[in-house]
């Protein structure tokens, strides 16, 4: 730029005077000449069909009316229309055309003489071209351009000059050609020549040649037109010299020079691909003001500026006026106004820009998934969000591990926990896995599910690649040390965080948290003043862990400190916790405390509950206290408080503020009375509980909380009669209880065997005519189920159904077993055909009910399909479905297809279980495989499960039955050598077997082993003995025997044969 210090760059008037232009006084002023750049199209050469630039010159014929005189000539142009015409018809719409141009005798005879034929240059400016630039190949001073030019001196004109040097390639050679060139008789200095130079030294960055040259150009006199300035400024632009071309710009405005278009936009992009969008919005508010009209790269340029300094509007404006005039925006433009309304937060905004840009038929590219992924996820729209990724994966956009990360993100969000680990190992299959970020997103999504270790791991997998710890990164691996209660780790991960700046709230909220969970509070305290040494920035989590420590330990004094010092802080000043604080600290002795009390509308829960805390340390707190207790809000509060303390199982807190309350002549609301009964139950303390309920009850309100509540409290006590006796106690003083409370009561009675007393419940309130709903209903049909009062819980029925109150899949469930219990199986069936008709989702509960029921009835074929058709629904079986369905097939001897639901229920996932083998064996004794009933027991053996009684019994039976007494007596060996005492059943059974089959010997011997207190008061077994006693002449036994029997009660089995089965198969 230094070579540019001329009166060019003067901007005082002084320098501008040459340039001003003085119009001639005369009317016709003399016509000046003027000289056009080589570098425009010849004129005279063929078009190409496409007219571009109808304001070039075209030649005048001196006298364009009169015929060419030479015919040879017009042969000439008629011969080559004819073969350019031929060319066209051949190559298509896109071939060159001929142009029909005039030319004077003269004219044509130079056009023959130069042997142009079509060509764009002459022969003689082609040798000079080939002969310049054949020099490009020697040393810089090995050639005399003199010298080398010397056949061509006179020979060219000043245009043909100009030609030869815009067609050199190298520098050099344009400016040894120049120096040629001013020694000629035909050169003149003109702009044109010069701005040929400035374009060849600007496209190889020699700037300083190029000064040179505009300053000779300047000295020659020569005016810089609007070419010769642009092609300036687009070298400056080219090598990045943005100061100087700046520079540069100014001084040809001042000058009243405008550049082009093209010039503007080579400008405005190199600026901006330096990030200098502040001069790239300059410069087009200039462009602007001088009316530049601008094109397609220039707003797209100009909108990126605008979006890199966050001038929204700006960018909006201009590109609303690009689309306006016709231009399509680019998906880049798209993406960054797409990116700054995201940032902005106006998700509707980036909403449309999406939309319109699909409308137009656009596929974004990753960067723009990348941006709307952000703001679905911010702004919770995570179906968009999903249903863009399945575009994604339609349209074949390459997704980076940004947009991999995004989703893992919202998988978390939506509770799709596998989803967001599959996502994650996708990303490792593909090698995408390298940003922190990803890793950090991932452990926390661990962490948000309770998977610590893996979360762990997977950051210990991070450190172990090298990638460089964040901040970020430092407090994630804090939040997995603190879930995972690693104290050691947790101090050290603390100490590498605050070594990067200091800790942030979060951090110190973590360790706080953790000191307070370990119950280090000696450790808690000395951090807590720690933090407030180090001026750490307090949020509201802060603040309440903080005052956590401090009323937990009783210290009132820091209490009061730490609030003083907040609450003049603007986000503490109207911060509910604060400012209850405040109240309960000072009572209305402060002005501030006085503000918070008048303008408090509510009062912050914790603040409540850790008050109370504060309390039982320091008793001087309870007056202030107090002052809070009697606003209309504070006792909603403290019976909020009670509810939650008592759900805790906290007694001395939730009883200190039940009783605060009622001193001050307040009443807690019936959910926190009803919470403390409740937690008095729980803690077998029933009289604490008719103590609240006898102080807090009016004989004029209706209390039907604290009616369930008591009731609940003498069920858990284990005292249902006295559950009963309150009922009937209530009733008689007009206090009629709700259904929940009625339905807690008769369930209580049922399940304690107090049937007569649950049927007197349900018949009150039938007869009380009590409004009841359909949990309750169900409740009533269950009780009298279980008491085995089927046509009541008929009754009950009907009676719901009288009433109107709709049936729950529930109560066809239950009547399913009421009428499968009473053998009225058809009714069973319409049950089920009635709750499936009504469009209720039948769960495999239902399906098992029925499927049991039929088994027992022996129907298995219906059973099976009934099993098959609940598959077919979608219904997975679970473990005790196909238990009851093997068990059905087993009691059928249906071996084979006891194997195949065994094999089903392995593949489905579902592990067997004691019952499943119960049945099994089962099916192998009843289809005599007793082989294979054997074995079962020792696959248990190897499962880890242990045989009971009742799975030797089943062999047992199976042998006695057939006769088998050795195989029976070894199995019966077997219970013993397993650990097991045989159970009355497997007696029962061996002295069966020794009855029926006659081995009076070993039956008598059987008896009078096996213990006296498994065989007392068994009215078979010692029927069965009397039997045997008799066979074998033993009168004074048996007769001792029945004596015995007669003592206890026990009626005497007279129908008993000693041999019966030997009698009916004398084989055997």
């Amino acid at each position: 730029m230094e070579a540019l210090k001329s009166s060019f760059l003067n901007n005082s008037a002084a320098a501008a005077a040459p340039f001003i232009i003085i119009p001639s006084s005369s009317k016709n002023p003399k016509p000046t000449a003027t000289l056009r750049c080589s570098i425009t199209p010849d004129p005279w050469t063929l078009s190409d069909g496409i007219n571009n630039n109808l304001n070039r010159p075209k030649p005048k014929s001196k006298n364009p009316k009169n015929p060419l005189s030479d015919d040879n000539a017009r042969r000439i142009i008629k011969a080559k229309a004819r073969y350019l015409s031929e060319l066209r018809r051949n190559q298509g719409s896109r071939a060159l055309t001929p142009k029909w141009i005039k030319r004077t005798p003269d004219q044509m005879v130079q056009y023959l003489l130069d042997d142009r034929n079509g060509h764009l240059y002459g022969k003689h400016v082609v040798a000079a071209i080939r002969r310049v630039r054949g020099l490009s190949g020697m040393p810089q001073g090995s050639y005399d351009m003199r010298k080398v030019m010397a056949s061509f001196v006179a020979k060219l004109t000043f245009r043909e000059m100009c030609v030869v040097l815009k067609e050199q390639k190298n520098w050099r050679q344009v400016h040894d050609f120049f120096a040629w060139m001013k020694l000629q008789l035909s050169y003149r200095p003109s702009v044109i020549v010069f701005t040929i130079l400035l374009r060849a030294y600007g496209q190889v960055g020699k700037i300083r040649l190029a000064e040179q040259v505009f300053l000779e150009m300047l000295e020659a006199g020569c005016e810089p037109d609007e070419v010769a300035c642009g092609t300036m400024l687009c070298a400056y632009a080219r090598w990045g010299r943005h100061k100087v071309m700046l520079s540069f710009y100014s001084a040809v405005r001042e000058r009243g020079i405008t550049p082009s278009t093209a010039v503007f936009n080579f400008m405005l992009s190199s600026l901006q691909k330096k990030s200098l969008h502040k001069h790239v919005l300059n410069v087009w508010r200039q462009m602007m003001d001088d009316k530049v009209v601008p094109d397609h790269f220039t707003y797209t340029v100009v909108i990126g500026s605008f979006v890199k300094e966050d001038l929204a509007g700006d960018a909006f404006r201009t590109f609303t006026e690009m689309k306006n005039l016709g231009y399509v925006p680019e998906e880049a433009t798209y993406s960054l106004l797409i990116t700054l309304s995201s940032k902005s937060g106006s998700c509707t905004k980036a909403f449309e820009l999406y939309e319109d840009m699909r409308s137009r038929g656009m596929i974004p590219s990753n960067f723009t998934c990348a941006s709307l992924l952000t703001l679905y996820y911010k702004s919770g729209d995570y179906n968009k969000a999903l249903s863009l990724f399945s575009e994604i994966e339609r349209y074949g956009i390459i997704t980076d591990e940004v947009i991999y990360g995004l989703l893992i993100r919202i998988y978390a969000k939506l509770g799709l926990y596998e989803d967001a680990q599959k996502t994650f190992e996708e990303i490792k299959k593909l090698n995408l896995l390298s940003d922190e970020k990803t890793y950090t997103a991932m452990a926390q999504v661990h962490l948000k599910f309770g998977s610590v270790d893996k979360a762990l791991s997977l950051m210990e997998e991070m450190k172990s690649k090298n990638i460089l710890l964040s901040r970020f990164a430092l407090i994630v691996f804090l939040q997995c040390y603190v879930m995972k209660e690693d104290l050691a780790s947790a101090e050290i991960a603390f100490q590498a965080l605050s070594k990067t700046g200091p800790p942030d709230c979060g951090s110190c909220n973590y360790m706080l948290s953790l000191f307070m969970k370990l119950d280090l509070m000696e450790k808690a305290k000395d951090f807590a003043m720690q933090i407030r040494k180090d001026r750490v920035e307090f949020d509201e989590e802060l603040l309440k862990t903080v005052m956590k420590v401090y009323c937990k330990e009783g210290m009132v004094t820091d209490v009061k400190t730490l609030i003083d010092e907040l609450s003049p802080i603007k986000p503490f000043g109207n911060c509910t916790f604060v400012q209850t604080f405040l109240v309960a600290m000072h009572g209305g002795r402060l002005a501030e405390a006085e503000i918070a009390y008048e303008s408090l509308d509510e009062y912050n829960p914790l603040a409540l509950e850790l008050i109370i805390i504060l309390c039982f340390a320091n008793r001087e707190v309870e007056e202030n206290f107090k002052l809070l207790l009697k606003t209309a809000n504070g006792i909603a509060v403290a019976s909020q408080l009670i509810t939650k303390f008592s759900r805790q199982g906290d007694v001395s807190k939730a009883e200190y503020l039940f009783e605060l309350l009622i001193k001050l002549g307040n009443k807690p609301e019936d959910a926190a009375i009803g919470s403390l009964i409740s937690l008095y139950g729980k803690q077998q303390k029933l009289n604490q509980a008719e103590k609240v309920f006898a102080t807090v009850v009016n004989p004029s309100e209706m209390h039907r909380s604290l009616h369930t509540s008591m009731i609940d409290a003498y069920s858990k006590c284990g005292k249902h009669e006295e559950a009963y006796l309150f009922y009937k106690k209530e009733t008689e003083q007009g206090n009629n209880f709700g259904p929940v409370a009625i339905s807690m009561l008769v369930n209580a009675l049922t399940n304690g065997g107090k049937f007569r007393e649950a049927k007197d419940v349900i018949h009150n309130c039938f007869r009380a005519d009590v409004k009841l709903d359909t949990v309750a209903y169900n409740t009533f049909i269950k009780a009298m189920l279980e008491a085995g009062r089927l046509r009541f819980a008929h009754n009950i029925y009907n009676r719901m159904l009288s009433l109107n109150v709709a049936p729950s899949l529930q109560t066809y469930n239950t009547m399913i077993s009421v009428y499968g219990r009473g053998r009225n199986l058809d009714k069973a069936v319409k049950m089920f055909d009635m709750a499936r008709s009504r469009g209720m989702s039948l769960d495999e509960k239902a399906y098992t009910n029925i499927i049991c029921y039929l088994g027992k009835a022996g129907r298995t074929h219906e059973a099976s399909l009934l099993f098959s058709k609940m598959q077919e629904e979608g219904i997975k079986p679970g473990r005790v479905s196909y238990n009851v369905m093997i068990n059905i097939c087993a009691t059928a001897g249906l071996c084979n297809e006891v194997e195949e639901l065994l094999y089903s229920m392995k593949s489905s996932g579902c592990s067997l279980d004691s019952f499943t083998y119960l049945a099994l064996i089962r099916a192998y004794t009843v289809g005599l495989k007793y082989s294979e009933g054997e074995k079962v027991i020792l696959v248990m053996q190897k499962e880890g499960i242990c045989p009971s009684c009742a799975h030797f019994n089943l062999l047992l039976l199976a042998f006695t039955k057939a006769g088998l007494t050795g195989e029976a007596e070894r199995v019966y060996r077997e219970i013993v050598a397993f650990g097991l005492t045989p159970d009355l059943e497997c007696n029962r059974t061996m002295l069966r077997g020794y009855l029926d089959y006659g081995h009076i010997e070993e039956g008598i011997s059987f008896f009078e082993r096996i213990d006296s207190k498994s065989r007392e008061a068994d009215r078979f077994m010692m029927s069965a003995a009397v039997h045997l006693y008799k066979s074998a002449g033993l009168e004074v036994r048996a007769a001792e025997l029945l004596s015995c029997m007669s003592s206890l009660g026990i009626p005497f089995l007279k129908n008993l044969q000693v041999g019966s089965k030997t009698k009916v198969n004398p084989s055997t």
